[in-house]
């Protein structure tokens, strides 16, 4: 009777001893009752980023094989003015709607409109004018989408959860974005261009039905809990099925030092990151073009051409992401703390731009970007949402919201400047860009040092005063 009992009580974790959980501990410290919900964040990262990786090449193709690398840029900096609407829109329906109908509802949205532009596309609208729309879309997209899915993963988790098994959740995103790129190498000559939209709306789709069944499961899990220490552990599951505060999400970012901190590190992480994406636009389209006059494309049109080259060039870098998230963010966190793991990615793009600056060729940029890109991908990204565990559940989707959209795009802003002012009177060429990020790359570690400080001083508070 006594084993019997036992067996009742952990009912939700008897996984806990299955193969996930011995696969699982390869790669982190997981401990009894978290595989199965670990696997399903996975599974549900790996989906989202083959649908997202589906469509960026795609992006990228509509709006090089008609504009230059410059007017790509300026429609970043549009899509970030945009982006101050939307985290409004969102902002409002977060504090109506619970997480797992807020998931819902925005994820649908999205596929819905990739219906449209499918619809769009068979109705005859000029391809030029697709491009723009759909770049601008892809910028928002990606942003809210994955924002969002990061804000369920923080509100899952405590800090020293988080801090665990987040790296292998975030292999998951980085596995999904080398198999997207595949997808789309392989698919892009049979089905072009549009039909690939309709491709990674099925795959969105998938993500949530994963959802739903993740949300049902941790809502058990905390029944169980809530039966060994009712009094504790009832009002936590009454919060997770409730909708979020109604305050905004601007807001909420500046009057937190530490979150106005994150904002502008995020803020100048993406000018860097966007400044060197447009010197790797312009060795592309220049490359392409050359092909398509040699007559060595393989019989390629040049936006398919642009397509296969932004996929491969995905593929390495998030092969390099992949091999990083697996086997050296959990290693990182575990020796050194999230506060160490800031400082990487700032410090290998100084020594990239720092060669480029110097000579700036095709192999370089390639693989200074592929690299930048794939640490950024891996360890960067679950680096920063890793920051976002010591805070409330409010700021966990809100502020997070807001800083990966607003503030990340307003680096596109910046960036979008820079090139319009080194292209139009400083006659800048791609070394002079990497001598700009260079500086750039300075101001960021500086940012690092204050968020640093900030995080250990609420880490320190959190263990007195624990976040709501």
């Amino acid at each position: 009777m006594k084993s019997n009992k036992t067996k009742v009580s952990t009912g939700i974790e008897t996984e806990s001893h299955g193969i996930l959980y011995k696969i699982l501990r390869i790669f982190t410290v997981i401990r009894p009752g978290e595989g199965l919900t670990a696997f399903l964040l996975m599974l549900n990262a790996f989906l989202l980023f083959l649908a997202y990786y589906i469509i960026k090449p795609v992006r990228d193709a509509l709006i090089m094989a008609k504009f230059s690398a410059e007017f790509k840029l300026y429609l970043s900096a549009a899509a970030a003015v945009l982006l101050i609407f939307v985290v409004k829109i969102f902002s409002r329906i977060a504090s109506r709607s619970p997480r797992q109908k807020l998931i819902t509802l925005v994820t649908l949205f999205f596929i819905s409109n990739l219906g449209i532009f499918y619809i769009l596309h068979l109705s005859g609208v000029g391809s030029g004018a697709m491009g723009i729309i759909f770049y601008i879309w892809a910028g928002i997209f990606n942003l809210i989408v994955v924002a969002q899915f990061w804000g369920f993963a923080n509100d899952l988790y405590t800090e020293e959860e988080g801090k665990r098994l987040f790296p292998i959740i975030a292999f998951g995103a980085t596995f999904g974005g080398y198999a997207g790129g595949i997808i789309t190498k392989w698919l892009t000559v049979s089905l072009g261009n549009f039909q690939l939209m309709l491709v990674s709306a099925a795959f969105l789709g998938t993500c949530i039905l994963i959802t739903w069944i993740t949300h049902k499961r941790e809502v058990k899990r905390t029944e169980h809990k809530a039966a060994k220490a009712k009094q504790e552990e009832e009002p936590k599951k009454e919060e997770q099925e409730k909708p979020l505060g109604k305050e905004g999400a601007f807001r909420l970012v500046f009057k937190s030092r530490y979150l106005l901190y994150l904002a502008f590190f995020v803020l100048v992480l993406n000018w860097v990151n966007t400044n060197g994406v447009y010197m790797l636009d312009t060795i592309f389209k220049s490359t392409a073009a050359k092909a398509i006059e040699t007559g060595t494309a393989g019989g390629l049109d040049y936006g398919q051409l642009l397509t296969t080259y932004y996929a491969s060039f995905y593929n390495i870098m998030n092969l390099f992401a992949m091999f990083v998230q697996l086997l050296v963010v959990s290693r990182i966190f575990k020796w050194f703390g999230v506060r160490v793991a800031i400082f990487i990615l700032p410090a290998l793009a100084l020594g990239g731009y720092f060669f480029i600056s110097f000579g700036a060729v095709l192999l370089l940029v390639k693989w200074v970007k592929a690299l930048e890109n794939g640490m950024d991908y891996s360890l960067m990204n679950t680096t920063r949402h890793s920051l976002f565990l010591i805070t409330t559940r409010e700021e966990k989707y809100k502020a997070q919201a807001v800083t990966k959209t607003f503030f990340h795009r307003s680096g596109d802003v910046l960036s979008a400047a820079l090139v319009f002012l080194g292209v139009t009177f400083l006659a800048f060429k791609v070394e002079n860009f990497a001598m700009v990020n260079i500086v750039l790359v300075l101001i960021w570690i500086f940012l690092g040092v204050l968020i640093a400080k900030e995080h250990k001083k609420l880490s320190a508070q959190r263990t007195t005063y624990p976040v709501e």
